[in-house]
């Protein structure tokens, strides 16, 4: 897979590798996923909030996601952990699809590992992203 372009806004990152820190020193259960996030977050190139392209995901965005290979669509707010609650639609940064979206844009193909084995989904739309709506305080 080529390197990607990852933004970030500055809030956003500094809140996010506060919660890693805290999540990774209590010895999470999630801590591979943190770890991958930890990952992505050291790749990532933090900007100020205006400045992040409209077409890529960043916290608090709603996304439209489809699988490759089911067709299946899905329709997620990617939220911190303490704000999950995936029956209505909003999924934890820290899980392994919100691991995997951050940073990506529209029409973006991303691979991730689930139990049953990988998967490949892709980015059709964001119809919301805090930035672009002007919302740089959430």
């Amino acid at each position: 897979m080529s390197q990607r372009n990852i933004y970030i806004t500055n809030q956003d990152q500094q809140r996010l590798t506060d919660m890693l820190e805290e999540a990774l020193a209590r010895n999470s259960r999630d801590s591979g996923f943190l770890k991958e996030l930890a990952r992505e977050l050291a790749l990532a190139q933090a900007v100020d909030p205006k400045d992040v392209p409209a077409d890529v995901v960043t916290m608090n965005s709603r996304v439209v996601l489809q699988d490759v290979e089911s067709g299946e669509h899905m329709e997620y707010t990617l939220v911190f952990p303490e704000k999950a609650d995936i029956e209505n639609g909003r999924l934890s940064v820290v899980s392994p699809i919100g691991t995997a979206i951050l940073g990506y844009a529209k029409g973006d193909i991303l691979s991730w590992q689930t139990p049953g084995g990988p998967r490949k989904l892709k980015i059709l739309d964001i119809p919301y992203q805090p930035e672009a709506a002007g919302d740089f305080t959430l």
